[in-house]
């Protein structure tokens, strides 16, 4: 996965690069050397200071300290416009596509070919499907971006940062949203683009995809540097002990912890789902949920996953098939409907659908539970502020206050203040679809362990997940789900990441039903 160049010459060098808010130290005298056709991981807990040194990288930030070096030459860049000029160009997590542009437009925004004056569509065009097909990346130049999947809208965007001639390319969890045959199309990609000098920084929080690729590794801890060493020989529970700050005891006792919960088999479900429908996408999904267990949905990009749990959620009502809940049928038509009978769904996509960036905390940990801290139009602001207190205790919220912007908050505190904000409406089932997806180690293992201690009080948890092992881990029962269909059911002994890779994978057989 690398290519090799002379060892001592770093592409990028950083030197005590520091970054300073109204007296908060976000970076701390940070020094790092990406190689030439090397991919670098960065890693460390939510907060630890990776965005903010990406964002030095790449001219989104002035440091308040430190300098950089780009091919052994200082560098300062002004605007994010002159480091991607210079070779340094991030693919960050959110994609930024026009979503009414096509492929070619995209890629080339603000760089269009030109003729006469005009842009040359003809010629961007084949740009295009060159660099795309160099790439093996299957996309017409001409589809719709926004109609593109988000899979492969994040091809789209690494191979805009690949048009850009990219010295560096720093990629922020370019895996989020690609299944396992595009994973490994982008190892591919990055193989041929280190082999030919391009050094990758690539930030990620699966340590699969970390061991699988990347040579060295540069840990941060509350904007500190804490360690960069050879990935080989490193221990995955050693490295996530320099992430966290914490010895192997710890974390061993942690994880037992957080062992799955045991609900009682014979416990009455208090949810039923049978032959849920709408559209092409849901199909035939049946399935059931008990006080106190944690029920898995796994299944493939477009099985069905999330439209099952926005139908039960009362997002996307279901056309056909019965739900009960708590004994009583249940057919939400708004998620109005489905909050008031007791349901809460977190959504996969914190950003576009969860958080409203620029509201505070308090706002956003409140929103469901406004109307009952509101009387004659005014909120009752020492409830308000109670909730809040209350929930960042419980739930570890890493915050300056209540009224601090939630944009301004990592992506694993953002994630635990939306968790908040439905367990205010107190659920009897709460459906999480993808709760750890971008979050760090610490945030995701305190997810986790909340999520166990819930199913112990007795709430029912849906839990959609494309990691394998959370849902091993955490759940008694998963259901797969293809093609918008439930296919089987896996349990006790039986329930392995094995079994669920072989049922998402077996070609469907035909029944009767």
């Amino acid at each position: 996965m690398t290519g090799e160049r002379d060892a001592s010459a770093p592409v990028l060098r950083v030197r005590g690069m520091t970054k300073r808010f109204a007296g908060v130290t976000a970076l701390d005298a940070v020094d790092l050397d990406v190689l030439p056709g090397e991919v670098h991981a960065l890693v460390g807990e939510n907060g630890a200071g990776k965005s903010t040194l990406v964002k030095l990288l790449t001219g989104v930030y002035r440091p308040s300290a430190g300098e950089m070096y780009l091919d052994g030459r200082p560098i300062a860049f002004p605007t994010p416009a002159a480091a991607q000029i210079a070779g340094v160009v991030a693919v960050h997590q959110e994609i930024h596509l026009l979503p009414h542009r096509t492929v070619a437009e995209n890629l080339f925004i603000g760089r269009e070919p030109r003729r006469l004056g005009l842009i040359d569509g003809r010629r961007m065009h084949a740009d295009t499907m060159a660099l795309l097909s160099g790439l093996r990346v299957d996309l017409d130049p001409s589809a719709i971006a926004g109609e593109l999947r988000t899979a492969q809208q994040q091809l789209v965007s690494i191979a805009r940062g690949v048009s850009m001639g990219a010295r560096v390319l720093v990629l922020d969890e370019p895996t989020s949203a690609l299944a396992g045959h595009e994973v490994a199309l982008l190892f591919d990609l990055l193989g041929a683009l280190t082999a030919k000098g391009t050094a990758v920084m690539y930030i990620s929080h699966r340590l699969d995809e970390l061991y699988a690729i990347c040579r060295r590794v540069t840990v941060l801890r509350d904007g500190r540097l804490v360690a960069t060493t050879p990935l080989a020989g490193l221990d995955r529970l050693d490295l996530i002990c320099l992430m966290l700050g914490k010895s192997r005891a710890a974390l061993e006792k942690d994880a037992r912890k957080a062992g799955g919960p045991s609900p009682a088999a014979s416990a009455e479900p208090m949810l039923r789902v049978r032959q849920l429908s709408r559209g092409q996408r849901l199909v035939d999904v049946s399935t059931e949920v008990r006080p106190g267990e944690v029920v898995g949905l796994a299944g493939l990009l477009g099985s069905g996953r999330t439209e099952t749990a926005r139908a039960i959620a009362g997002i996307d009502p279901a056309t056909s098939g019965t739900m009960t809940l708590n004994g009583a049928p249940f057919t939400p038509r708004s998620p109005g409907d489905a909050i008031a009978a007791g349901v809460a769904f977190l959504p996969e996509d914190r950003k576009a659908e969860g958080i409203i960036a620029d509201l505070s905390v308090r706002e956003n940990l409140t929103m469901a539970v406004l109307p009952s801290l509101t009387r004659f139009g005014f909120v009752n602001r020492a409830r308000q502020d109670r909730l809040v207190a209350e929930y960042a205790r419980r739930l570890g919220i890493k915050m300056t206050s209540g009224d601090q912007r939630i944009g301004e908050l990592s992506g694993g505190n953002q994630q635990k203040v939306l968790l908040a904000r439905w367990l205010c409406t107190r659920p009897d089932l709460l459906i999480l679809d993808e709760p750890t997806k971008g979050i760090d180690v610490g945030a995701r293992g305190a997810i986790q362990t909340l999520v166990h201690e819930l199913a112990v009080a007795g709430l029912g948890v849906l839990l959609i997940s494309s990691e394998l092992e959370e849902l091993t881990a955490a759940c008694s029962r998963v259901v797969v789900l293809r093609d918008g269909r439930s296919v089987a059911e896996i349990a006790g002994e039986a329930l392995s990441d094995d079994a669920i890779v072989q049922a998402m994978a077996a070609v469907p057989v035909p029944t009767d039903s």
